[in-house]
C-alpha cells in the first residue's frame, strides 16, 4: 500500500488525529526536510571554516615562523563569527518576528552561503599580505551573521509546526544538521587530504592541497545553497505565526520588547546553552587542533590529520545517533529533568580530561593509544547529542510568539560568545600554559553555570506556543501524548 506523506497514513485515508498537516498547508515531511537541510548546509559552511582554521589557515593566511602564534591567530578569526552571531540574531530576528519565518530563513541561508563561497576565492597572505587575514575575518563575520539568523528560524519552523506533545521530537530535526554538516565538511576534507597526499604534520607549502585543493569545499557550498533554497521557497508560513498576524500580535520593535518583558528568559536561555557550546567546540574544533598539533611547539599530540579525522568522524556518528534519543527523553520526562541529568554528566566528564588526553596517558604521534582516543570521542560525542538535542525546543519555548525569533536567537548566540567563541582559543592557551586537564576543568565550570540556570528555569514541555490569551490556556487543556 502506498504512503501519503501529506496525511501520514496510507493513501486515501483521512489524516490522523492531531497530525496538523492540513493546518500546515504542506506535507509534514517537507517541513522536516526544510529544517534539516537548511541547518545541515549552514553547519557544513561553519565546519568547513573550522577545519580549515586548524589545518590550513595558520599556514597560508598568517605570517610563518611561530606555529603556536599562527594557530592562536587563526582561532581568533574563527571566533569572529561568534561576535557576529548575536548581531545576526537581532537583524534576522527582527524580520522573522515582523514578516515571518520563511522569508527570513531564506535570507540567512543566502548570507551564509555567499560568504562561504567567497572564502574559497580569497588570495593568501603570500599573495596580498595582511589584506588576506583581514578579508578572511570579514567573510567569517558574514558567516556568523547568517548562522545567527539560521538556527532560531529553523528551530521555530520545527517547533511551531509540531504535533502536541512531540515538540522536542520535531525540534531535534534541525539539531541533526550539526552532525550531518560536520560529516559532510570533514568527510570531504578527509577525501581531499588522502587524494592529494597532504600531511598536516609536515605540510608541503607548494603542494596541490595548500595551493588550490583546500578551496573546493568552500566553492561547493554554492551548490548546496541552491538546493536549500529550492526546498525552503516551497514552504508556507508556520501556523503559530499566521495566528499571531491574524490576532495583530506583532510588535514594531521585537528587540526592545524582548529586553523589556523577557530579560530574565534571555539570561536563562543564554546560560542553559552555555555548557553545550563549550562541549561542542571542544569536541569538534579544539580536539582537532590538539590532536594534530606539534608536541614541541603547541603542546599537541602530533597525530597525522587524516588519521585523527577518521576517529572524529566515527565519533560524530554517536553525536547524530543520540540527538533523537534526547528529543524523545525531553518529550517523555520534560526538558528540565532531562537536561539537569545530562549537564551533571558533562561536569563529571570535564574532570576526567587529564586522564583521557595527557600525553603520558594516551601517547603521541604513531604511539597514540587509538582505542583510548576513540572512547574519549565516543563519550564526548554521545553527551553532545544528548545535551544539544533538546535545545531547539527549550529555547523557543521560553519566549512569546511576537518575540520568539529574536529572543531565542539572542539567547542562543550570546551564549555562543561565552561558550564557543572563546573556547578553542582558551583551550589552546590552557594546554600551552598549564595542561590538558585544565581544558576539562573549563568544561566543568561551564556545566556548573548551566546547572544553576536549569534549576532556576521553568518546565516548558506543556507550554502553548501561541501568545494570545485564548491559546495560552491552562496546562491541563494541553494534550500531551507520548512520542
Amino acid at each position: 500500500m502506498s504512503a501519503d506523506l501529506s496525511t501520514g497514513g496510507p493513501a486515501g485515508t483521512a489524516p490522523a488525529k492531531d497530525d496538523g498537516t492540513a493546518e500546515l498547508g504542506v506535507p509534514r515531511s517537507r517541513v522536516v526536510l526544510a529544517s534539516l537541510m537548511g541547518t545541515s548546509i549552514e553547519f557544513y559552511d561553519f565546519y568547513v571554516y573550522a577545519t580549515a582554521a586548524v589545518s590550513v589557515f595558520p599556514l597560508i593566511f598568517f605570517r610563518a615562523g611561530d606555529d603556536g602564534a599562527a594557530l592562536l591567530a587563526s582561532m581568533a578569526t574563527f571566533g569572529a563569527a561568534f561576535i557576529a552571531r548575536p548581531v545576526g540574531s537581532v537583524l534576522f530576528g527582527h524580520f522573522g518576528d515582523r514578516i515571518g519565518r520563511k522569508a527570513t530563513l531564506i535570507g540567512s541561508l543566502l548570507t551564509m552561503g555567499i560568504a562561504t563561497f567567497l572564502i574559497g576565492l580569497l588570495p593568501t597572505y603570500y599573495q596580498v599580505g595582511l589584506w588576506a587575514p583581514a578579508m578572511l575575518t570579514i567573510l567569517r563575520f558574514c558567516q556568523g551573521l547568517g548562522l545567527g539568523g539560521e538556527w532560531s528560524g529553523a528551530a521555530l519552523l520545527a517547533t511551531e509546526t509540531a504535533q502536541k506533545g512531540k515538540r522536542a521530537w520535531a525540534a531535534m530535526w534541525p539539531q541533526l544538521g550539526a552532525p550531518i554538516g560536520f560529516l559532510l565538511a570533514n568527510g570531504l576534507f578527509l577525501i581531499l587530504t588522502l587524494s592529494f597526499d597532504h600531511d598536516s604534520t609536515n605540510p608541503d607549502m607548494d603542494g596541490a592541497f595548500l595551493t588550490w585543493v583546500w578551496r573546493l569545499p568552500f566553492l561547493l557550498s554554492l551548490v548546496m545553497v541552491a538546493i536549500g533554497l529550492y526546498v525552503r521557497v516551497r514552504l508556507q508560513e508556520t501556523p503559530v505565526f499566521r495566528r499571531a498576524v491574524e490576532n495583530d500580535e506583532r510588535v514594531k520593535a521585537p528587540l526592545g520588547e524582548v529586553f523589556r518583558k523577557n530579560w530574565w528568559e534571555l539570561i536563562l536561555g543564554t546560560f542553559i546553552m552555555l555548557a553545550t557550546y563549550v562541549l561542542f567546540y571542544l569536541m569538534t574544533t579544539w580536539i582537532l587542533s590538539y590532536a594534530i598539533g606539534n608536541p614541541e611547539k603547541t603542546g599537541g599530540l602530533g597525530v597525522p590529520y587524516s588519521d585523527f579525522l577518521v576517529l572524529q568522524l566515527i565519533g560524530i556518528l554517536f553525536f547524530a545517533a543520540f540527538v533523537p534519543v534526547a528529543g524523545w527523553l525531553a518529550d517523555r520526562f520534560g526538558r528540565k529533568p532531562t537536561l539537569v541529568v545530562i549537564t551533571a554528566l558533562l561536569l563529571a566528564f570535564g574532570l576526567t580530561f587529564g586522564w583521557w588526553l595527557s600525553a603520558d596517558s594516551i601517547g603521541q604521534g604513531t604511539d597514540l593509544n587509538t582505542v583510548q582516543m576513540m572512547l574519549f570521542l565516543i563519550v564526548g560525542m554521545t553527551l553532545m547529542g544528548l545535551t544539544f538535542g533538546p535545545m531547539s525546543a527549550i529555547l523557543p519555548e521560553l519566549f512569546p510568539t511576537n518575540t520568539r525569533y529574536t529572543g531565542s536567537g539572542i539567547a542562543y548566540n550570546v551564549s555562543s560568545i561565552l561558550g564557543a567563541a572563546l573556547t578553542p582559543f582558551v583551550a589552546a592557551w590552557l594546554v600551552q600554559a598549564y595542561s590538558v586537564a585544565h581544558v576539562g576543568y573549563y568544561l566543568s565550570a561551564a556545566s556548573v553555570l548551566t546547572l544553576l540556570a536549569l534549576v532556576l528555569s521553568p518546565e516548558t514541555r506543556t507550554k502553548s506556543l501561541d501568545s494570545d490569551g485564548a491559546a495560552s490556556r491552562a496546562i491541563s487543556e494541553e494534550i500531551v501524548s507520548e512520542p
